[in-house]
């Protein structure tokens, strides 16, 4: 599944090494922690080599984050569309948990610096989440017509879904524990795939 256009460069390029380093160092200072100094020696790079790049530190905050949300929900929508039923949302959701744990320097700038940064949140909402949330709703009103779902807004369904995503990615540090153990995750994906699938009202007989 092709949704985002990802610009391609060298793999040892000095611009990738400053994206990776600031993806690492963002992550562990903070964007107003770490200066173009700290970038530059961590990238192996000049700092004027920053500049050559990128405009400022912002835009160099904004690229990490873009490419890591493109990267996020490209995943997420490719394991969307490989799921062998309708009803197997928490296996989806278990997998991004993992996923999460494994990346949790990405998880920390997409998800954190995202708030504090205006300009970075409207450009991931632009050029991102609004991609995706078209993608998502055309994959539930599939399932609606096909008499999975009970019919409804599925534009509103596939926000409430990505609500449900965005609160999985911050898991690691808010709903479980930072080392959570496998079946930790398989229960916190179980318990939101239940909820998404179900709700929480009793059902009446």
């Amino acid at each position: 599944m092709q949704v985002f256009n990802r610009a391609s460069q060298p793999a040892d390029s000095s611009r990738d090494r400053i994206l990776q380093a600031a993806q690492r160092l963002f992550a562990r200072q903070g964007f107003d922690g770490t200066t173009t100094r700290d970038l530059a020696q961590a990238a192996g790079v000049a700092e004027g080599t920053l500049f050559r790049h990128f405009s400022n530190k912002k835009a160099i905050l904004v690229e990490v984050a873009t490419q890591g949300w493109v990267e996020i929900l490209t995943d997420l929508l490719t394991e969307l569309s490989e799921m062998g039923s309708y009803k197997a949302v928490a296996q989806v959701m278990q997998r991004r948990m993992w996923n999460f744990q494994k990346n949790a320097d990405l998880m920390r700038v997409c998800f954190m610096e995202a708030q504090f940064h205006p300009d970075l949140r409207d450009r991931v909402q632009s050029e991102v989440i609004g991609k995706m949330t078209d993608v998502a709703e055309a994959f539930f009103q599939t399932a609606m017509e096909r008499g999975i779902y009970r019919p409804m807004n599925p534009r509103i369904v596939a926000q409430v879904f990505l609500g449900m995503f965005a609160i999985s990615g911050f898991s690691h540090n808010t709903l479980m524990e930072p080392n959570a153990s496998p079946q930790q995750m398989k229960e916190m994906a179980e318990g939101l795939a239940d909820i998404f699938l179900n709700g929480v009202l009793v059902k009446s007989h």
